[in-house]
């Protein structure tokens, strides 16, 4: 609703991980170059870790388009299955037609399909997200997985992606095996102020928009303040100062606008918001009303897509699985 008003070809603040929103912060762009030359060299076990927010699963989608074709990716987002159900999951995502009533029949032919693909130069790549859910068990029989190699390259490149409590799993005594055969470890940090505005600025440009100072330097600040430099947090923020400022028919979000939705994130509008009087005519009062229900019924949208935005991607992929 507020796109026209601040001529915006799409909204610049959606909660999916599209790769073309993707800000390189120096951490960011850090890390895409070391996950790209692990996959790339086969250095086999990579992690990649960083907080809820912070931006892993765009970095991994920025990823997969640097790949060249010759890649295969399973990209694993239930980290509730079980080593077995990753294992067919797997299977299913790299097309190959496999035994389903024998594990020692799957992994032989994962390997088989393995060494094919290594004989026509092709590299594979399983990306487990959400790594610091599975347990220690599932974990250790996901290392044997990378026993797959000839004696000079490795046949699959595994990648663990997790928040932080991943680092500490894999301190366990009983994965120090899979600890020791980590080739690489890559980490995303939240952004600084400067980084924030700079991000903001990229998805405005990248979302159409010819004035990149629609956010001043003090609302920067605050939303930064408010979510700890976190990609997500100043999604959601900036999304409904938008909002927030179009109801108010405002060029610029400062930092009362700011306050404003940070106030309504956290419990409703708040009390200390100043309500404009309606244009004098009925027009300008519908326009008001409309205005003002808009805003209602699009900040409930926005937390309900980002409520559900997580749950839902691993619904969709557990149900791929299930009806493969």
């Amino acid at each position: 609703m507020y796109l026209t008003f601040y001529g915006l070809a799409e909204k610049p603040f959606n909660p999916t991980p599209d790769p073309r929103f993707l800000y390189m912060s120096p951490g960011h762009r850090e890390a895409l170059a070391q996950l790209q030359y692990g996959v790339q060299e086969r250095k086999g076990f990579i992690v990649l870790t960083g907080e809820v927010g912070t931006g892993k699963t765009t970095l991994l989608h920025a990823l997969m388009q640097r790949l060249n074709g010759q890649t295969a990716i399973s990209f694993g987002f239930n980290s509730a299955l079980t080593f077995e159900g990753l294992l067919e999951y797997a299977l299913n995502d790299f097309g190959v037609p496999y035994p389903r009533d024998s594990r020692v029949q799957q992994v032989i032919t994962l390997n088989n399909f393995l060494i094919e693909r290594e004989r026509e130069g092709q590299n594979t790549v399983l990306v487990l997200d959400e790594a610091q859910n599975l347990d220690a068990a599932t974990l250790e029989q996901v290392r044997l997985l990378s026993n797959f190699e000839t004696p000079t390259r490795k046949l699959l490149q595994i990648v663990l992606v997790g928040q932080p409590e991943l680092r500490a799993k894999l301190d366990l005594p009983q994965l120090r095996q899979l600890k020791q055969r980590v080739g690489l470890r890559c980490r995303i940090s939240p952004l600084t102020t400067a980084e924030a505005g700079a991000y903001i600025r990229t998805r405005l440009r990248i979302a159409g928009s010819r004035d990149l100072g629609v956010f001043t330097d003090t609302a920067v600040d605050r939303i930064v303040e408010y979510s700890g430099g976190i990609p997500r947090l100043i999604n959601i923020v900036s999304d409904h100062c938008l909002l927030f400022g179009y109801a108010d028919q405002k060029r610029r979000i400062d930092r009362q606008t700011v306050r404003q939705a940070i106030d309504y994130l956290e419990g409703g509008l708040s009390v200390h918001r100043k309500v404009r009087t309606p244009r004098a005519g009925t027009a300008g009062r519908l326009r008001w009303y409309l205005g003002t229900l808009g805003v209602a019924l699009a900040t409930a949208a926005a937390v309900l897509a980002v409520r559900f935005d997580a749950t839902l991607l691993g619904f969709v992929h557990s149900v791929r699985y299930l009806f493969r």
